[in-house]
């Protein structure tokens, strides 16, 4: 059976690594999925506003293009996020992103597997374990949903680096 899949890519560079590894799994995923990769840099969003409106309506009162974003993450069967390594952490376009979908704590999803991908420009567990601990947050504040795997590539810092690392692709 098809499962819907949902890849969001956060980095704001142009052929960044974070990029052309959110493509390569959009590639393998095709094979068997209906696939949609979500590039945030192509899309105008803001901050999410604390205001709670979305708790009582199940919509954001911010109209912009997270709009489109929300509803198809709730109707996916799975969420793959990638994201490059800032400050030892997800990117803050990716942080905004899961802010921005506070909708779905009263609305129903189909959301059941989370995807983690993240690059780095240094090496070792501790450039993605916060990453991994935020990510694990956000998915601990709904029912069902399991971060099913994390893939992490380091020791990459200058966009198509990781196009080199062809066991990484």
């Amino acid at each position: 059976m098809k499962k819907k899949v949902i890849i969001v890519n956060s980095s704001l560079r142009n052929n960044s690594n974070s990029e052309i590894l959110a493509k390569e799994f959009k590639r393998g995923a095709e094979a068997n999925n209906d696939v949609e990769l979500i590039n945030l840099k192509d899309m105008n969003f803001s901050f999410c506003k604390g205001c709670l409106a979305c708790q009582k309506t199940g919509k954001c009162v911010i109209e912009d293009d997270m709009k489109s974003i929300e509803k198809k993450v709730e109707e996916a069967d799975i969420l793959v996020i990638a994201s490059p390594i800032y400050y030892l952490t997800l990117s803050g376009q990716t942080k905004v992103f899961l802010d921005r979908m506070n909708p779905m704590f009263i609305n129903n999803f189909n959301l059941k597997d989370v995807y983690l991908i993240t690059s780095s420009a240094e090496n070792g567990h501790e450039m993605y374990d916060n990453a991994i601990n935020d990510m694990e947050g956000w998915i601990s504040c709904f029912n069902g949903i399991t971060l099913r795997k994390h893939i992490h590539v380091s020791g990459v810092t200058y966009p198509k680096e990781v196009e080199k690392m062809q066991d990484k692709l």
